[in-house]
């Protein structure tokens, strides 16, 4: 078959991927010597005029087409889960659409900056569909760090205190990063480079500005703190909406009650006493009338998932036109609410709700503080406080109430963990200036207990009308994670019941001999780091640490997508008005769960972060300097301290505990000593010199003072099957005696991971001792 250009060309716009000379012989029919000749000299000819290109691997397009297999960057995901990206060496602005596919599990495990090695189909002009053949996170990830100089040599130096690497940026990759800069840098192929490269793709700030703490932290999990423009825009024009067919509660005394530094007010209480009982309202604020389902608000609010907080500012789930204006209920203002009437008997039961569209109007702006000091007769009559003693005459009825709700807590046998929080303070100029408890008074339980009604009569509502619900679930513990705990409970002379499912009623009583304990507060964290973690789940499995069979999220659409989609499914199973959830959402439920469960989890590891890196600035002037701690954890590397002053977590290396090796004995979490049975115990008192304190990665690295006979906790005395246990030390003993039977885990292994015994039988073959591994660097926590 003899053809010509214009026929190639025609074929190989048609083809939806790049075709390999082969292919085209092939649907042309050429078989001959002298069409196969002809045909390379066509193809070389297009190719020469730029008419064609041809791709690595030999395969041909037309240039506007893409490679059948390369390198694509994911730019948007969108509220269906649809993976888009571009071409990975093409700027933002480029008109080519990659939708990347799923495989037979759904949509890959990826997010906005991600690379990936692609096959792509072409489907029409400009539009191609993408199979990924190959993750490229190890060569062409990014990573986040500091920009440093010597000479006229740059490097950045990871945040991430898991990247042990160094990356030098040649000049030509700086792209406005200077010496000092926090970056992020996009690594380089590099085979054979004794050190990878970085091209520098985003400036986050200067190592010297505060702000750049919290900055780094959101960049490391992917946060972003600026909404894009279209979601600001899609804002403009938005009001408060007429009563209409809207419950009036304007004439009702609603307060909110906050921090004092909270800027948004979400919910507003109210209570008066009603026959045999009381008559509650929570007020919520009405955020699914604005951000409805499939608009920018909403896809941005799915992405971020839920807001969060770090110690100098809010990365907000909604912009600030709904979340510190329209959906904050501000007093003497008009708001849009969702609300839920409850009425409660003398033993604390919800025998009966209703939740309504309403318009409210709050009566005064409380703070915790306030409420309790009015509530004991203390609150001072100042014009700040006019409003709040104005509302006087209510506070009353809603401290009996809370009242009521707190013995019907106890009764139930909600779990009461009694856990200090702590506060970084934070100057005008960013810096950290010191740490404090937090006071928890009656004010912030009355709250708690008022929102916790409304969430199960929201879950309640839902199941009574066969509708959606995302539940708050927090399953029981896990037995092997209670089993060990007990344990080590065992050591201060109490005990945790054996049965298979122990239930919170059982713990608070434990906690309840604890409290007359001085170690009182290490038992409370024992039990709490045995408890699983809660998520969000389309199926109830109950609340453990409540005590309650079903709990939904109602109260906090501003800040929860999960309470967002309980609200729609409220509006609709109800009949309350537009926003409502639709048959989209609804089937897509269990992946929502899902993600708004990873985004939890991804604000609490940001917001950890964030302190970390904060306190390791606040110390870092104060290297050298002893402080007061306690063991607060215990790993195979080493232990950790947290700094009674301040909080901060600290990581004493294994490397600087001296004059024996040490073993990680799980069981009794402790790290003991080999040849001198020296004992290091989780909850032990110590005192240590902090050595180094390092803000960019948040890492503070301690060594003990004294203890070098260990650190016990006095008293503590070992439950009687690890007292008959084989210590490590004598483990050894018994190994270098040639007994067989073995003792606890690891504890045949020194401290640089070696099989002690392996040294004796070599010994015993060679007269030598096998050479030992080198440690190397040491890695950092």
């Amino acid at each position: 078959m003899r053809f010509h250009a214009d026929s190639l060309l025609s074929f190989l716009t048609d083809s939806p991927q790049p075709q390999t000379k082969r292919e085209i012989a092939r649907a042309f029919g050429i078989k001959g010597e002298p069409d196969r000749v002809l045909l390379k000299q066509v193809l070389k000819d297009l190719e020469t005029s730029g008419r064609i290109v041809r791709h690595t691997g030999g395969a041909y397009s037309v240039p506007q087409g893409l490679p059948g297999v390369t390198v694509i960057e994911v730019i948007d995901i969108d509220v269906d889960g649809d993976v888009f990206a571009r071409p990975a060496d093409e700027k933002p602005a480029t008109d080519v659409r990659i939708e990347v596919m799923p495989d037979k599990r759904g949509h890959p495990a990826l997010k906005e900056g991600d690379r990936v090695l692609a096959a792509l189909t072409k489907r029409t002009d400009g539009v191609y569909e993408a199979k990924i053949l190959k993750r490229l996170d190890s060569e062409k990830g990014r990573v986040l760090g500091l920009v440093s100089r010597k000479g006229n040599a740059y490097t950045l130096e990871p945040a991430n205190k898991k990247i042990r690497d160094v990356f030098d940026i040649p000049q030509v990759d700086l792209n406005g990063a200077q010496e000092g800069t926090m970056a992020v840098g996009e690594i380089q192929p590099a085979r054979g480079l004794h050190r990878k490269k970085v091209r520098i793709v985003e400036i986050i700030g200067h190592a010297d500005d505060p702000k750049a703490i919290s900055l780094l932290s959101m960049h490391e999990v992917g946060l972003r703190h600026e909404f894009p423009a279209q979601v600001i825009e899609s804002t403009n024009g938005m009001t408060v909406p007429p009563v209409g067919k809207r419950e009036d509660l304007r004439k009702i005394p609603l307060i909110t009650i906050d921090g004092a530094d909270a800027r948004d007010f979400d919910d507003a209480v109210f209570a008066e006493p009603s026959g045999d009982g009381f008559h509650l309202i929570v007020a919520i604020a009405d955020v699914s009338f604005y951000v409805r389902p499939g608009s920018p608000l909403d896809k941005e609010a799915y992405a971020r998932g839920n807001s969060t907080y770090f110690p100098d500012r809010v990365v907000p789930m909604l912009p600030e036109a709904l979340s510190n204006d329209l959906c904050s209920l501000r007093p003497d203002e008009d708001r849009a609410c969702l609300a839920a009437h409850l009425w409660i008997n003398m033993s604390g039961k919800l025998v009966r709700h209703k939740f309504v569209r309403g318009l409210m109007r709050s009566q005064a702006r409380c703070t915790y503080e306030q409420v309790q000091a009015l509530y004991e007769g203390q609150l001072e009559h100042t014009e700040r406080t006019l409003a709040v003693h104005k509302v006087s005459p209510h506070i009353s009825a809603l401290y009996d109430a809370f009242k009521i709700l707190e013995q019907a807590r106890e009764h139930r046998g909600a779990l009461d963990l009694d856990m200090p929080e702590r506060q970084i303070l934070i100057n005008e100029q960013g810096d950290m200036t010191g740490v404090r408890l937090r006071t928890r008074l009656a004010a912030h339980k009355l709250i708690e207990e008022f929102m916790i009604l409304a969430n199960v009569a929201a879950a309640e509502a839902l199941e009574a009308k066969s509708a959606p619900c995302v539940y708050r679930v927090h399953e029981s513990p896990k037995p092997d994670r209670l089993h060990s705990a007990g344990e080590f409970i065992e050591g201060f002379g109490l005990s945790l019941p054996k049965a298979q499912n122990t239930s919170p009623h059982q713990l608070n009583r434990l906690l309840k001999q604890a409290s007359a304990l001085p170690y009182a507060h290490l038992i409370h964290e024992v039990i709490l780091r045995a408890q699983s973690q809660a998520r969000y789940s389309q199926e109830n499995h109950g609340h453990y640490g409540l005590a309650l069979s079903r709990y939904a999220h109602f109260t906090s659409p501003i800040r929860r997508y999960a309470d967002l989609i309980v609200h729609r499914s409220l509006t609709r199973a109800y009949g309350l008005g537009d926003g409502r959830l639709d048959d989209e959402e609804t089937v897509r439920l269990e992946g929502t769960c899902q993600h708004i469960s990873d985004c939890e989890r991804r604000s609490i590891e940001a917001e950890r972060a964030s302190v970390d890196r904060f306190t390791a600035a606040y110390l870092s002037s104060q290297i050298d300097s002893e402080f007061r701690g306690r063991i607060s954890g215990v790993t195979r590397f080493g232990l950790f301290v947290t700094l009674n002053e301040s909080g901060a977590d600290g990581i004493v290396p294994i490397r600087s505990l001296a004059n024996d090796y040490y073993v990680h004995d799980e069981e009794r979490h402790a790290l003991i000593g080999r040849r001198t049975r020296t004992i290091y115990r989780l909850g032990a008192e110590v005192t240590v010199r902090l050595r180094e304190a390092d803000a960019l990665t948040g890492s503070t690295v301690l060594e003990l003072v004294g203890h070098q006979r260990g650190a016990d906790i006095p008293g503590f005395s070992e439950p009687n099957h690890l007292r008959r246990k084989t210590a490590p030390g004598k483990e050894r003993e018994r190994k270098d005696k040639g007994y067989k039977k073995g003792g606890g885990k690891d504890s045949g292994k020194d401290q640089g991971g070696r099989d002690q015994s392996k040294d004796q039988k070599d010994k015993r073959k060679t007269g030598k001792k096998s050479p030992r591994p080198s440690k190397g660097k040491p890695s950092r926590p």
